[in-house]
């Protein structure tokens, strides 16, 4: 009998020599591109193994009509940045920030002028994306890559993308600005629209509504019974009556990969 209570403790011992590493092995290997998902060693550790690559994506904050909710462009955001992370198979995501250029609040011009929206003065975005840029070159990352989804702060992106590449190539990192996801994408849209008989508009119209439609749980984001409602005075310059998922799919398939090629092209790497 008592042969056998030690055999069970010496097993149970085992058992807890074998299982803890493993466990605190799976508890590290999350799986995830989200530098909010993980602690400071697992990034730098993540970081010496080959995840070179830091992704800042930023979104914004804006109406987009009676029918569709306020945080569309980060909702885009936060899953294409995700996609373009687990394509490149290098890089890691910094929190997607939620805020862009907008208008102005005194006079309420652009979006300001419907209560939700958020605007940050050019200087003050262009501020934070410099940041949170320097930041991830000081945690060890080569390669910055700077985008955003929406169309106001483009122009401060790329302005903050050369400064710091300047001051930084000596050092061996590169800081980049990705304007294909949003030029090229927007100009490949259209191709595909005109391809497919379909019209182009402009703002929380078919192809801003579509997006959400794909990833949306039904009702989640766009409002389908306030899609008749849409118009230039209540926001929306498009017929968001006309989207769908399938468009929303083909939008997003082509952000992802011109955002991933543009940055493989400007790194060297190979797919």
């Amino acid at each position: 009998m008592k042969r056998l209570s030690r055999s069970i403790a010496l097993l149970f011992i085992a058992n807890l020599l074998v299982a803890g590493p493993l466990a605190a092995s799976a508890g590290a290997e999350t799986g995830s591109v989200w530098i909010d998902d993980l602690t400071w060693p697992e990034i730098r550790d993540a970081i010496a193994a080959g995840k070179h690559t830091a992704i800042i994506y930023t979104g914004s904050s804006e109406q987009n009509g009676p029918h569709m909710v306020i945080g569309k462009h980060n909702i885009v955001a936060h899953y294409a940045a995700q996609r373009i992370a687990e394509q490149l198979g290098n890089a890691l995501v910094y929190p997607v920030m939620p805020f862009s250029v907008t208008g102005t609040i005194s006079p309420k011009t652009g979006h300001m002028r419907f209560p939700g929206s958020v605007t940050i003065p050019p200087d003050a975005y262009a501020a934070v994306v410099r940041g949170v840029a320097q930041s991830a070159l000081s945690a060890g990352f080569k390669v910055v890559a700077l985008m955003g989804d929406h169309g106001g702060g483009q122009a401060e992106l790329a302005k903050v993308a050369k400064e710091l590449d300047a001051q930084h190539r000596k050092d061996g990192a590169h800081v980049l600005y990705i304007g294909d996801l949003y030029y090229k994408s927007d100009a490949d849209l259209k191709d595909w629209l005109t391809k497919h008989n379909l019209p182009h508009d402009i703002h929380a119209g078919m192809w801003d509504t579509s997006p959400l439609l794909y990833l949306e749980k039904p009702g989640q984001w766009v409002r389908e019974d306030k899609l008749a409602e849409a118009n230039e005075a209540n926001g929306v310059v498009g017929n968001p009556s006309l989207a769908t998922p399938e468009i929303g799919k083909a939008f997003l398939d082509i952000k992802v990969d011109n955002a991933v090629r543009q940055i493989r092209a400007l790194t060297g790497a190979q797919p």
